[in-house]
């Protein structure tokens, strides 16, 4: 299953192509792509299809033995993007020494000192022209190899570097493309690297959405290999999760669903993104299609149990004191349920109880988080979802888990930043002890009873 995920991190570094490889994925497992243009259609027992909404979101059903209306759904949600640089148009910027350089805009909110002096490519989707004028096509696009770099200043020119420095995100972070090397190119580098790369014609581009990704493969470190290193954790690791869970799953009386949103990173408030109603609108579409009535989409969302899986923070070894005292997790502790008096988090005591129930009968422990009081936490799908299209969200899981189907257990995925913890049969099996226990490992080595 790690292969696997490694494989899907290095073939996704964009929203568009992480779309693209489920879709493929879902495909291979017998699930049929639908036109949300076109008709549904009479839907029954046991159908797999899937719907995607601007290339960038996917959104997979497999029907359940009962209607929405008598079993309700249950549903996996994550999100395909991840901070990065996106390039703007008119992008080159051409410097003293023909050095050119592209102009940018933050994505989301990435550790922008962590992108300097690392390999950097291209990736995205390029639109060209098509039969018509409100008809374009779409070409993805990954350059798989080292294209660009954002350079430090040398340590001569800037002695504070490592006191701190604050970044412009206008002129610190733009990366270098090339040096000109022929008048012809002035203004054209980066079209010259479009058009080669997917043998078309400039005059045939339209448009285009292109990011920066890290070109550094994913891998795993550690003396047995226990963590995972790889930009796009957050929350591609979720994604495959999802998509390992559904595709291995047996039809059950409830009908199941994967959510895998764009847009998280930024607000979520896109037609594509856990704000959009098109999720929504998809389900009414499939309760229609089974009882003929609109009464049967609010009965099924009064049936519905939601997971949010994103990522949360393990306990990090240099930075105990940003962590709550009692509500931290471990690395290879489990899944994690995250809580939030402001409700960032979803969790309440009621879809938390749920969930620890879930993973006790998979015989997986399970762990809780809770920001520092002091130190404001993120958010993440669930509370967007819970006001916006109406499904009755209980977001108990934001560390993201996927059910094996050797063993039936709950695989877990839980760190800090970029280093995942690998659930290794070991550290599950030293868990599954410790909570049988009672105790666990704090920070400072005491034993300390673990919420049961």
């Amino acid at each position: 299953m790690i292969k696997r995920l490694l494989s899907f991190l290095n073939a996704s570094p964009v929203n568009f192509l992480a779309v693209k490889n489920i879709s493929e994925e879902l495909e291979k497992k017998g699930f049929r792509r639908l036109n949300p243009q076109e008709p549904l259609g009479k839907v029954v027992a046991g159908d797999k299809f899937f719907v995607t909404k601007n290339d960038s979101s996917i959104y997979a059903f497999q029907i359940g033995k009962k209607t929405l209306a008598d079993a309700g759904f249950h549903m996996i949600c994550a999100h395909c993007d991840s901070p990065t640089f996106r390039i703007k148009p008119n992008a080159e910027m051409t410097c003293e020494g023909g050095i050119v350089k592209l102009n940018t805009e933050v994505y989301g909110g990435p550790i922008m000192s962590t992108w300097f002096d690392r390999p950097l490519t291209l990736a995205g989707r390029v639109i060209v022209k098509g039969e018509d004028a409100m008809h374009p096509k779409t070409l993805l696009i990954h350059i798989q190899r080292p294209l660009l770099q954002i350079s430090n200043l040398a340590i001569h020119f800037n002695r504070q570097v490592n006191d701190g420095v604050k970044l412009s995100r206008q002129k610190d972070v733009l990366p270098i493309l090339g040096i000109i090397n022929d008048e012809l190119e002035k203004g054209n580098l980066l079209m010259n690297v479009i058009t080669g790369e997917l043998n078309i014609l400039k005059e045939d581009i339209l448009d285009f959405d292109l990011y920066l990704a890290d070109a550094t493969p994913a891998c795993t470190f550690g003396v047995h290999d226990e963590f995972i290193s790889s930009g796009r954790l957050d929350d591609l690791s979720m994604c495959w999760a999802g998509v390992e869970a559904l595709t291995a799953a047996d039809a059950q009386d409830t009908t199941q669903v994967l959510a895998i949103f764009d847009n998280e990173e930024t607000g979520s408030q896109t037609k594509q993104g856990a704000g959009s109603p098109f999720l929504s609108y998809m389900l009414q579409r499939i309760a229609l299609a089974q009882s003929g009535t609109e009464e049967a989409y609010y009965q099924a969302v009064e049936r519905a149990f939601m997971i949010s899986a994103d990522n949360a923070h393990a306990w990090h070894p240099n930075y105990s004191e940003k962590f709550d005292p009692t509500n931290h997790p471990m690395l290879g502790g489990g899944p994690v349920i995250k809580f939030n008096a402001a409700q960032k988090y979803a969790s309440d005591a009621v879809s938390a109880a749920i969930f620890a129930n879930i993973c006790e009968a998979a015989g997986v422990p399970c762990q809780r988080f809770v920001n520092h009081s002091d130190v404001a936490g993120g958010s993440t799908l669930g509370n967007i979802l819970a006001s916006s299209p109406g499904i009755f969200d209980r977001q108990p899981l934001a560390s993201g888990a996927a059910v094996c189907r050797a063993d039936r257990a709950v695989q877990p995925f839980c760190g800090q930043g970029e280093s995942f913890r690998l659930p290794g049969t070991a550290a599950l099996q030293r868990a599954r002890r410790r909570r049988a226990a009672g105790t666990g490992l704090c920070p400072d080595g005491a034993g300390k009873k673990l919420p049961r």
